[in-house]
């Protein structure tokens, strides 16, 4: 799930100290909650945004704020194991972590299909940052590891997903959590569809073999892409609840769905040409605007296929323009959130005259193969 709807109203934001630790009481679902963190945001009406020691962001608006006070106790992110051990206790009994270099594999699965994931993401992670290196763009190491719950099931993967992003739980095989900062998932090997009768799971080679099928690979890039988000939002390249607009996010999720990050994505391109046969003129214009176009089911399938041409056609096109308005997202705070016109401006000062850009932009994509 790219974005969290976050029900807390904020005006006059302003970036709170970062050194002392707070402790705020809130009380939600007939429940009071004590979150010891770091505050991040303090709105104007009242309201807090608190991250804490798990790197849960916690927004807090002044009609559910029960109590807050600060000491001079440093903010000191949960260590691996630490970690570990609560998210353990948060989940159904049968968990186990699998631990690797930048990722705790939170999982009730087999621990070959755990040391399958966590070896995949790694070379995600290796490759995403390597990538960005490589242009210009200078990513930070992440402040906590990273968590990802795999479960060994589509029915209890269902169950614990309904809780956080509702019914659609039941269509879709994997998210990324904004507030929580957690990639859920589940065992892609039970997968009847991708399953045949001599397949073995037994170690991660064969796990490998049986996920590197072309029936597999749309199913796989859905949890490539989940974690690109995760590594984007963990690496300084974007900011957690800041104003990043869709065909940002989503356009470089897809961008690294491919084995090959950043080559070709046949699917999507097919897509996109497809929907330039019809395309009206001010696609680009209302792409850019605002995130409308994705969060409507008509117009989401089109929306990404346009988000990840647009990256695709910037980084190969305008790479220094591209790393330059990069930035500037980079640097968006949290909880506030840019008029059209502003997301507009932004856009037309980094890469300039939108009719231009949009006639060479067509002019790319019809010709690359």
């Amino acid at each position: 799930m790219h974005r969290l709807l976050v029900a807390l109203l904020l005006c006059g934001l302003a970036p709170a100290s970062a050194i002392a630790l707070d402790r705020v009481v809130l009380k939600r679902d007939g429940r009071e909650v004590t979150v010891a963190g770091q505050l991040l945001v303090t709105a104007a009406d009242g309201g807090l945004l608190v991250l804490a020691p798990d790197s849960t962001l916690w927004t807090v608006p002044p009609t559910e704020l029960v109590a807050h006070t600060s000491d001079d106790e440093a903010f000191q992110p949960l260590a691996a194991d630490a970690l570990a051990e609560k998210v353990l206790k948060e989940m159904p009994p049968g968990f186990e972590v699998h631990k690797t270099q930048h990722y705790l594999i939170c999982h009730n699965t087999s621990k070959a299909y755990a040391q399958w994931c966590g070896g995949r993401f790694e070379q995600l992670y290796r490759g995403f940052t390597n990538y960005w290196s490589r242009q210009g763009f200078e990513l930070e190491k992440p402040q906590f590891p990273l968590v990802a719950l795999v479960f060994a099931d589509r029915e209890s993967y269902v169950k614990h997903a309904t809780t956080e992003v509702g019914p659609a739980a039941e269509s879709i095989i994997g998210y990324y959590n904004l507030a929580t900062n957690r990639m859920t998932m589940y065992d892609l090997t039970g997968l009847q569809s991708l399953r045949r009768p001599d397949d073995k799971r037994g170690s991660s080679a064969q796990i490998s073999q049986m996920l590197a099928r072309p029936e597999a690979e749309r199913t796989l890039a859905t949890v490539i892409h989940e974690a690109t988000h995760q590594i984007a939002y963990n690496s300084g390249l974007q900011t957690r609840l800041a104003d990043i607009p869709l065909w940002v996010s989503e356009g470089i999720a897809v961008y690294f769905e491919v084995s090959e990050l950043g080559a070709l994505n046949p699917p999507r391109l097919a897509a996109f040409r497809d929907y330039a046969s019809r395309r009206p003129a001010d696609s680009l214009r209302t792409l850019v605007a605002d995130d409308k176009r994705f969060r409507d089911t008509r117009t989401a399938p089109e929306a990404y296929a346009e988000a990840w041409a647009l990256n695709y056609f910037l980084i190969r096109q305008r790479p220094k323009q591209y790393r330059a308005y990069m930035k500037t997202l980079s640097e968006k705070k949290q909880l506030l959130w840019d008029e059209p016109a502003t997301r507009l401006q932004e856009f037309q000062l980094a890469f300039g005259d939108l009719d231009k850009l949009d006639a060479d932009f067509l002019r790319y994509l019809g010709k690359v193969k």
